[in-house]
């Protein structure tokens, strides 16, 4: 069983951790400057990652088996995505990805 002070000090090292690697980039680059091809190719991250949490969620799957179509996430993320091409603009895709899914739920649920 592990006492009070192990519990307290692990979550002390876990958020100092996580403190450290979001902070220490901005200090880091500060003082240094990145070559253009760097800072263009760290400039697509953030839609790599977002492109691969979207079409995740377009599907489900339990292990052993193929991952199967999830058409809830898929109806409702058409509206949203052809929202933000359209306004640009982060609430409003936002919203238009929550009402939409709860149409979705409203209408097949």
């Amino acid at each position: 069983m592990y006492s009070f002070e192990d519990v307290l000090l692990t979550i002390a090292g876990c958020g100092l951790v996580t403190w450290l690697s979001r902070t220490a980039p901005f200090f880091l680059l500060k003082k240094l400057s990145l070559p253009k091809a760097a800072v263009e190719y760290i400039s697509f991250v953030p839609v790599v990652i977002l492109s691969a949490l979207w079409f995740s969620s377009w599907f489900h799957g339990e292990p052993g088996h193929l991952p199967e179509p999830d058409i809830e996430n898929m109806a409702a993320s058409l509206p949203a995505a052809v929202s933000a091409v359209l306004s640009k603009n982060l609430l409003v895709t936002v919203i238009t990805g929550i009402v939409s899914m709860a149409v979705v739920r409203w209408v097949l649920g």
